[in-house]
């Protein structure tokens, strides 16, 4: 008896082995294929009569389902070099699972779509079209969530502007790139930080700007042929590798890509824009002017490119949304991570050099909550007991919850800048105080835009290896006689920062213009500097980005600088230090302090920048504190 129980029990072991083998052998798309209708490449119609390259995965069930939409610039094909990739699909079968039909398309222009591309897919009415087809397919139930990262979230918001019925939430992530002029902020889609053009689009832009000479397929291919021509041909260029640290050292700006043999494209146009040109506002990009009126779950990173124009653009819904629903169903989640690693976070994560301890989240159960309410009518408490703002502290290491950002407690409490005159190098003589200083001084350095202060880490993304995101020990840096260093004295107390930093500086210049750039750093006892946030000002915009106004020769001006973000956690015996200077370069383009137009210079002048303190001067930083 016992013998043939245990033969059955070894038979019943082999049977349930082989069947989990069986299933791992399965690709992707297998899996799919058992519970999903898989309709790749179908080719949905624009209004102008261009069609957009679109796979679609829906349950086989005979009920309509909600979807999860995803559009990109970036290549989905199933095949590339003949191989099965499984990304995307892998995507598919999550949702697919979880009773949702999963939509990938690619924008306008973007490999097999129709057209001709820009950057976030323009024209506008391309999502109202797609919105407007999902939802009268038989299949749909009406109802669409819009999911991504980076790219996949940039489009979101100002298709969210556009009022489709159908649009029922959204889940943006990393979306800085779709923010146009969120109040004092303007920053056309990351293309610029106070003025001073950000770096990060020149990469970018070379693997993915369309070269109007590179091949293309005709209008009008059948989904058939479209299917065949998939499995080999998936219109990705290949482009070669690129040293970023030497490219983007090349001069004028505008001819970088050029440089390096890339693709012509709009990038010569684009780096053309005025902070406040109207081009900005045709298109793709969010601005503070247009509705909004969707229930959306917002999540940022520290370490991201538009940390502060995101939660600026969060408070801004929170506050302008169209309809009180829409008001009340803001959420936002900020997590100390890089653009789009929030599922990268571990046991003990770090950010560059800097670990910030366990910031893991179950991001997926959150999202499926959401969309669970939005688009299925389920599920309503698990997201009426989440609070509005989730948010993460390094230092003290721990997830923390408010009803607002920055949180109710925060007090702004400011910080002066002094010294004797030699604050050059924070081997020299740079404080911050609490009590605003009698005595006036200045401290004065020579920004040579051939030989700028070098970015080292912080926030910042997609610049291939020019520069590497996150916190670094910043104490090497600051030996640079271009580095102004400001610190404070040890905290007799611990203090928590989490808010909008707002800064001050007054600076004079024997050139017409300059920049100024400012970091915030958190001074461990052992000398360790790591840098949380930074930010720049280009003096010609100090007005307003309508324009522009050059310096007098030695006159000295408040500088208001873009206000940076953060949480973190100052423990008893850490310094509190800004480093001050007038480049962070590649994160930044260079000022070459001509007054010229910058992006079609060559040549540059050499500045003597002093920046003023105390008295009259009272150049100061102002931090939401919590102790």
């Amino acid at each position: 008896m016992i013998k043939n129980l245990t033969k059955t029990l070894f038979v019943s072991l082999l049977l349930l082995l082989s069947l989990r083998l069986a299933a791992q052998e399965k690709s992707i798309l297998d899996q799919l294929e058992e519970i999903a209708i898989v309709d790749q490449k179908v080719m949905m119609p624009m209004r102008d009569g261009n069609r957009l390259a679109t796979d679609i995965y829906r349950p086989k069930v005979d009920y309509k389902v909600p979807i999860i939409f995803s559009r990109t610039p970036y290549n989905f094909n199933t095949y590339g070099d003949g191989e099965l990739r499984e990304r995307t699909m892998q995507s598919a079968l999550e949702w697919v699972k979880k009773g949702y039909a999963y939509v990938v398309q690619n924008e306008r222009g973007r490999f097999f779509s129709e057209g001709e591309w820009d950057i976030l897919g323009t024209p506008l009415t391309d999502s109202y079209d797609a919105f407007d087809w999902m939802a009268k397919q038989g299949w749909s139930n009406g109802k669409i969530g819009t999911l991504g990262c980076s790219s996949t979230a940039e489009w979101q918001m100002a298709a969210a502007s556009l009022n489709h019925p159908a649009h029922a939430a959204l889940v943006p992530q990393g979306f800085g790139a779709g923010v146009g002029r969120i109040g004092e902020y303007f920053e056309q889609g990351n293309w610029y930080r106070g003025g001073a053009g950000q770096m990060l689009f020149t990469a970018w832009l070379y693997g993915t700007q369309h070269d109007p000479l590179a091949p293309r397929l005709q209008k009008g291919i059948a989904q058939e042929d479209l299917l065949r021509l998939q499995r080999f041909y998936d219109m990705a260029p290949e482009y070669p590798r690129v040293n970023w640290k030497e490219a983007l050292s090349h001069l004028p700006i505008q001819d970088i890509i050029n440089n390096v043999n890339g693709p012509n494209g709009i990038y010569e146009e684009m780096i053309t824009r005025k902070p406040n040109d109207a081009r900005w506002y045709q298109g793709g990009l969010y601005h503070d002017d247009m509705p909004f009126d969707k229930p959306s779950f917002w999540f940022v990173s520290w370490y991201d490119v538009s940390t502060s124009p995101n939660l600026a653009l969060y408070n801004h819904v929170r506050k302008n949304a169209v309809s009180q629903k829409a008001r009340d169903n803001q959420y936002l989640i900020i997590a100390p991570v890089l653009h789009c690693a929030y599922t990268r976070a571990t046991e003990n994560t770090v950010v560059g050099e800097r670990s910030v301890g366990d910031a893991r989240l179950n991001y997926d159960e959150i999202i499926t909550a959401w969309f669970d309410l939005w688009l299925k009518n389920e599920d309503k408490g698990k997201i009426d007991s989440m609070p509005k703002v989730t948010y993460y502290t390094m230092g003290s290491n721990k997830w923390q919850t408010s009803d607002v950002w920055p949180p109710a407690n925060a007090k702004m409490t400011t910080y002066y800048l002094d010294s004797k005159g030699s604050a050059n190098t924070r081997n020299g003589d740079g404080l911050l105080l609490a009590k605003l200083p009698k005595t006036q001084n200045k401290d004065t350095f020579q920004y040579d835009p051939m030989n700028p202060v070098n970015s080292y880490g912080g926030n910042v993304c997609c610049t291939g290896n020019a520069v590497q995101g996150g916190s670094f020990d910043q104490s090497e840096m600051e030996l640079r006689d271009d580095i102004l260093v400001y610190t404070s004295e040890p905290l007799t107390e611990g203090v928590e920062i989490s808010g909008f930093i707002e800064s001050f500086l007054y600076l004079s210049s024997d050139v017409k213009d300059t920049d100024v750039t400012i970091k915030l750093i958190d001074v461990y006892p052992d000398g360790k500097a790591y840098n949380l946030d930074e930010t720049i000002q280009r003096v010609r915009y100090r007005e307003g980005y309508d324009k522009e106004v050059m310096m007098e020769n030695g006159k000295v001006y408040e500088i208001k600088m873009t206000p940076m973000s953060t949480s973190n956690y100052f423990e008893k015996g850490h310094r509190i230090r800004i480093e001050v200077s007038s480049s962070n370069f590649p994160r930044f383009d260079r000022n070459l302090n001509t007054g010229g137009n910058n992006y079609d210079e060559s040549e540059g002048l050499v500045a003597t920048n002093s920046i003023h303190h105390g008295g009259v001067y009272p150049s100061r930083i102002v931090l939401p504190m919590i102790k």
